[in-house]
């Protein structure tokens, strides 16, 4: 294969992987604003500008467009939660930066991972990608304490404050979100500590 050919193909798979990332991008919008129920192949191509078609080529599949949706939110939260785990400092002050940011600058994708994640339960494809966003969230639990139990309170607790801050609304900063997270896990921690 030539030079010219490699370089041909190498554009066409960045063109590709652009107008993948355009799609994923559109979906997680409709989920925002119509919730997980509201994506369909037709409204995503509406948001992206693209023809329904265009849309099935990249994803032959409702599930093959949703799993594609919630790997990406869970992908960027995978990196958030790992900066967390290797940085020095509290790590629980950390986890408890990243659920209130997830109500601010974060909200449009967080929500789109709440929906996906609700939506996970009625669609088996999705199921996979939903747990290891746990599993993410358990393993940053894991670097806090060895018991079990706390580390499935601590992500109970997580999901909870997320759900509250993103569905209730409820006011909240950064040292209230660490109180309840130390309690989760049993610690008396002051939360002015570790910044």
């Amino acid at each position: 294969m030539s030079d010219g050919e490699d370089h041909h193909i190498d554009g066409r798979r960045a063109r590709g992987n652009k107008r993948r990332a355009e799609i994923i991008d559109a979906t997680l919008a409709v989920v925002t604003r119509d919730g997980a129920a509201g994506v369909t192949h037709r409204t995503v191509a509406k948001q992206a500008g693209i023809t329904t078609s265009l849309s099935t080529y990249y994803f032959a599949t409702l599930d093959d467009l949703l799993v594609a949706a919630l790997s990406s939110v869970a992908d960027a939260y995978t990196a958030h939660i790992r900066q967390i785990i290797d940085a020095p400092g509290d790590k629980l002050h950390g986890l408890a930066e990243l659920i209130v940011n997830s109500g601010g600058p974060g909200r449009e994708r967080a929500l789109a991972e709440r929906e996906l994640s609700t939506l996970a339960a009625r669609r088996p494809a999705l199921a996979p990608v939903a747990r290891h966003w746990r599993e993410n969230v358990a393993e940053l639990a894991s670097t806090l304490t060895d018991d079990p139990q706390a580390i499935a309170t601590l992500v109970a607790a997580s999901d909870g404050l997320c759900t509250a801050i993103l569905i209730d609304n409820i006011p909240a900063d950064t040292d209230y979100v660490h109180r309840v997270l130390c309690q989760a896990l049993g610690a008396h921690h002051d939360a002015s500590t570790s910044r």
